[in-house]
């Protein structure tokens, strides 16, 4: 009977993964959670390790054989024989073990264990010949199953013939009450074939050292790759409690693409790889941990305790069966050099929210008798930005895309090949009376743009690629672009949302009905834009002006779902919306943020299911805010309105840290000013780009260093020169700014009240001698008068005449007041008169321009007619 219940409880676990999949472990997470705490601390009992799932399958469950560890940080290992001498296949992992019991385990293959004991110290080793990790499991982490057709090969002549389960059990207070702990995984083998088998790649530092209080210490990892080609699929990242990101990555000719990037806080499961990478002969796999040692008082070293630190980027990967390899190591780092050129994202730490950092940590509190002052403590909101970076934007002045002779811009969009693309509205405008008081478009008789509407630029030199959409719109409004390069537009005037190929001139899908305003499933009212989900598929639309909801469709266009409502009187609340007006699909986080325009806000929902996740309003939005675009790795950019009258917030664009909310920098242009920013875009580089309605333009931003401090000399004196590469404007509207530039304003004016007390110390010693000397002069005159009369009198001009003559640096030779007085022994020049390295006695203060900047100020444009 025990063994009937044993069968059918692994083959509802198996039934389980297999309709779970692999698609999104954490989307499964909090099921799984339910689940792990009952079978951590019992253990089933069961005589039958081997149980077969039908004629070719079976499952086998490796697991602790209730064991009590006496300390902490103690590793226990435990092996289990195939029991099957054919050749078999991995395809299934499915973890028993809860994080207030186990810290992490590691599943290995191999030929011949450390011990033939039910269970040892794993200081004795794991194996005696080659092991292979097969599995990693730490903090939680649900299940994981491999694609189709692929599976770790074990058995037969090549493969491994016994499993070696290894337990990281680090602080043992959840063993108070000495109760035995069965941790393991059941594994779900085949002897079906599989065309493709799978491996692990790790990538490990082993001499990484963090000093106490450091906030930024990366730890990177790189080798090249010396074998027939594999594919990727699947990641893991793994440290202890100081690791705040890890990201991995491949470099093919200096390109770096990413390959998974992950808070270690989170759930330590294997997540899919976003995008197929395939790695080739000779590219290079690459990989940062970034730790923080705030909190900390001694050194960390990388080390098997829990107060030790790791930093392991797993990667699960397959080939061709005639050319796999099980398992391969990185421990080096090959070219530290390459590291310079590493994107900003690997150095921005991932948001761990409240609610999932509970669940992944469990209610038990680690090593609470540990000395509390090696814990990490939480970091200041401040810190939590992007880290290690200087980060600023600032206007692109040479870019000639500002001359473009355009209608009003409406949307804008990068498309797969980071080209520039624009949706304008040609010679259409929106203005007062384009609508009635039902939304009903005024103005069909005019007909649809004759323009073309979408016009692709390269984001270099603004020259036109390809232009298309004339004849199509009346008033475009979004631009959104798909993974596969597909254009997702809105047409305000229609009432429609339209999917177009970059190269058909008729729409591949229209949503909505046209010219007829409407809430229900099949129309819109002046919808505003649209975000496509780049794994599912699904499409979001906010619509809009005259509906307050966010619209959820599949991928041919069925209507799912839709949330949202209008703005109570007494104020807005969560999911309330006063024109939702721009999309970003933030994929590190499932999320979708809707800019709330007239709220000034940014409200973020969950992607499946439209929950209320959190605000973001700052008071320098002002009461609106226009667009949002969100650049994976952790940056959110946005643009407001013009302030209301009497209101005081300038309108400008905002970098945030995705995972705080806080605003890192602002910025505005130089040439022209916005008027009425309507979008905004920023790429992978994190060049941005800002279309406005009214200017009828796009400017384009990126990031440059705050300052950069170089020394030079001149005339043999050093002189330390600032050379500032921040735009004045930007830096007023900065809040994070505000205390550097208090101190730099102290040191002006402590800089100007000494260059004061200077100019009249050598003042005073220019006049002194020259008073003396005319006194002397006067005297010497008053003397000869009284002796010898009016004809030396004659004789005292001429001679005074000369010398002052000098002195003012007219007559013959001309005295220089500096080498008069170098001439005397032990002056010095230094600090006297201005550096010259010509030695001239003149200096022209009215030509000098050397004490002041020119600044550039564009006159302003012409008043543009309103328009919304």
């Amino acid at each position: 009977m025990a063994g009937l219940v044993n069968n059918l409880l692994i083959l509802f676990l198996v039934f389980q993964n297999s309709c779970l999949g692999f698609r999104s472990p954490l989307s499964v997470f909090k099921r799984y959670k339910d689940t792990t705490r009952s079978l951590s601390n019992e253990c089933l009992g069961s005589n039958r390790p081997v149980i077969s799932l039908g004629l070719s399958d079976f499952a086998l469950d490796v697991r602790m054989p209730g064991v009590t560890p006496k300390q902490s940080d103690t590793y226990l290992c435990m092996s289990l024989p195939l029991l099957v001498d054919d050749e078999a296949y991995v395809v299934d992992f499915k973890p028993h073990a809860s994080m207030d019991t186990v810290h992490h385990m590691l599943l290995f293959g191999c030929n011949e264990p450390s011990s033939t004991e039910s269970y040892w110290d794993c200081d004795e080793g794991t194996c005696k010949d080659k092991s292979n990790i097969l599995y990693a499991w730490a903090r939680n982490a649900p299940p994981t199953r491999l694609p189709k057709g692929v599976g770790f090969r074990v058995g037969g002549e090549t493969g491994s013939k016994y499993f070696v389960l290894q337990v990281h059990y680090g602080d043992i207070s959840a063993f108070r009450d000495k109760h035995k702990d069965c941790s393991g995984v059941t594994l779900h083998l085949t002897r079906q074939k599989q065309p493709l088998i799978a491996g692990m790649y790790l990538m490990m530092s082993v001499n990484t050292v963090i000093p106490p209080g450091e906030k930024v210490v990366d730890a990177d990892i790189a080798c090249h790759y010396k074998r027939f080609p594999m594919h990727l699929f699947a990641y893991r990242v793994h440290t202890h409690r100081l690791g705040k990101v890890v990201s991995g990555y491949r470099v093919r000719n200096g390109q770096w693409t990413l390959i998974g990037r992950q808070s270690p806080q989170l759930p330590q499961a294997f997540y899919p790889v976003e995008h197929p990478v395939d790695v080739h002969f000779d590219d290079i796999l690459a990989a940062r941990c970034v730790f923080s040692g705030e909190g900390r008082t001694t050194e960390t070293h990388i080390g098997g305790t829990a107060n030790d630190e790791m930093c392991n980027f797993y990667i699960m990967y397959y080939m061709e069966a005639k050319h796999a390899v099980s398992y391969m190591t990185c421990t080096q780092n090959a070219n530290p050099e390459m590291f310079r050129n590493i994107p900003q994202e690997a150095n921005i730490p991932i948001l761990v929210e409240s609610d999932m950092l509970k669940m992944t940590h469990g209610h038990h509190e680690e090593s609470k008798d540990a000395d509390k002052s090696s814990l990490l403590q939480q970091p200041k909101r401040e810190e939590e930005e992007v880290l290690d970076q200087d980060f600023h934007i600032e206007e692109v002045v040479d870019w000639p895309g500002l001359n473009l002779k355009l209608g009003q811009v409406s949307g804008l969009a990068v498309d797969p090949e980071n080209n520039l693309v624009i949706f304008h509205r040609g010679d259409h405008v929106w203005d007062e009376n384009s609508f009635d008081n039902k939304f009903v478009y005024q103005q069909r008789g005019v007909g649809p743009i004759e323009q073309n509407t979408i016009l692709v630029l390269n984001p270099s030199n603004a020259q036109l690629l390809h232009s298309m959409g004339k004849n199509l719109f009346y008033l475009p409004h979004g631009l959104s672009i798909d993974k596969n390069g597909n254009y997702w537009v809105t047409d305000v005037a229609l009432h429609q949302v339209f999917k177009l190929g970059a190269d058909d001139k008729e729409p591949l899908l229209i949503l909505g009905t046209a010219l007829q305003p409407g809430g229900d499933k099949n129309h819109f009212c002046q919808p505003t834009d649209v975000a496509v989900d780049p794994i599912t598929g699904s499409i979001y639309v906010s619509d809009g002006y005259c509906n307050s909801r966010i619209v959820r469709f599949s991928p041919n266009g069925l209507y799912i779902q839709q949330w949202g409502e209008e703005t109570s009187l007494d104020g807005a609340k969560p999911g309330q919306f006063h024109i939702p007006h721009s999309l970003a699909l933030i994929p590190d986080f499932s999320q979708l943020c809707v800019a709330d325009r007239e709220n000034g806000r940014i409200q973020c929902f969950r992607l499946e299911t439209g929950e209320f996740i959190r605000e973001i309003k700052h008071n320098s939005f002002g009461r609106e805010l226009f667009a949002i675009s969100y650049v994976r790795g952790g940056l959110l950019f946005a643009v407001n309105g013009m302030p209301y009258p009497g209101e005081t917030e300038p309108v400008q664009g905002f970098v945030m840290n995705f995972s705080t909310g806080e605003i890192i920098d602002t910025f505005s242009p130089i040439r022209k000013t916005f008027e009425m920013p309507h979008d905004i875009v920023a790429s992978e580089d994190k060049t941005v780009f800002v279309g406005d309605v009214h200017a009828r333009t796009v400017w384009k931003f990126t990031s440059t260093e705050k300052m950069e401090h170089r020394s030079v000399k001149k005339a043999g004196i050093e002189v330390q020169e600032v050379k500032e590469t921040i735009i004045e404007t930007s830096l007023k509207n900065n809040p994070e700014s505000k205390e550097p530039l208090k101190k730099e304003e102290k040191q002006h004016v402590v800089q100007q009240a000494s260059t004061r007390v200077s100019f009249v110390l050598i003042t005073t010693l220019l006049v002194i001698p020259v008073v003396v000397l005319l006194a002397i002069l006067v005297f010497i005159r008053w003397r000869k008068t009284a002796v010898y009369g009016a004809d030396a009198e004659h004789k005292l001009d001429s001679s005074s005449g000369r010398i002052l003559g000098r002195l003012r640096g007219k007559g013959g030779g001309g005295l220089n007041l500096g080498n008069f007085f170098a001439s005397h022994k032990g002056y010095s020049r230094k600090g006297f008169d201005r550096l010259s390295t010509e030695g001239s006695d003149q200096e022209k203060d009215e030509d000098d321009g050397t004490d002041s900047e020119e600044e550039y100020s564009a006159p302003p444009p012409p008043p543009a007619p309103s328009s919304s």
